[in-house]
């Protein structure tokens, strides 16, 4: 098995179309890869960490990460089935970010915070995580919500069963749980195929 690299030997082809979109997406370039070429390099980033058989730990992960662009799923027509979507960039107006904090890294246990914000309004769900290194699959699980605006807490409840539910994740099988299979990770970006099948790019916003 290959050691975990946070630069992993891809060609440069699609490693230089996902830094572009980085680099627009923080306003430091001007010209944006198009969403059907950006689409293109995850589907080629994610061939190539299955074929050279890439790991990475769960250290890379950790931090706060803003979500940049994402293709969801849709529909086949007349076939059945679901097929990626085009694919587009998240809006500025509204931050999306995820974060990945650890509790006990030994064991790929942590906790996971995914959070909107348009204006003063904070929209956050936060939960227990842990990750599969031999697949950089990280499964999850959303147990509280909370309300801010304007920096101050106006709602906060556990959901999904609340504190027995946190309890009871880490011995529940994989199969049942939300999960990102991430493909890329380096110190810029991180990406994977959600277990509904879409893409999505984050892009570093601060460590922990």
């Amino acid at each position: 098995m290959r050691s975990p690299k946070l630069t992993p030997p891809i060609s440069p082809d699609f490693i230089t179309v996902l830094e572009q979109a980085v680099c627009a997406y923080r306003g430091e370039a001007s010209d944006r890869p198009p969403a059907a070429a950006l689409v293109n390099a995850l589907l080629e980033a994610e061939k190539a960490a299955k074929q050279q058989k890439l790991t990475y730990p769960f250290t890379s992960l950790l931090g706060q990460w803003r979500l940049c662009f994402t293709t969801g799923t849709r529909k086949r027509k007349n076939r059945g089935g679901i097929e990626l979507g085009r694919g587009f960039y998240v809006p500025k107006l509204g931050a999306a970010h995820i974060c990945f904090a650890a509790t006990d890294i030994a064991v790929g246990k942590g906790k996971i915070s995914n959070q909107v914000q348009l204006g003063g309004l904070l929209l956050k769900f936060t939960g227990p995580a842990r990750y599969l290194g031999k697949k950089n699959l990280l499964a999850f699980d959303f147990t509280q919500m909370q309300i801010s605006l304007f920096g101050r807490i106006v709602y906060k409840q556990q959901i999904r069963g609340g504190k027995s539910q946190t309890e009871d994740f880490y011995n529940q099988a994989i199969a049942k749980q939300p999960f990102f299979a991430f493909f890329l990770m380096t110190e810029d970006l991180i990406a994977a195929r959600g277990r509904g099948g879409g893409l999505a790019i984050w892009i570093k916003e601060s460590s922990l």
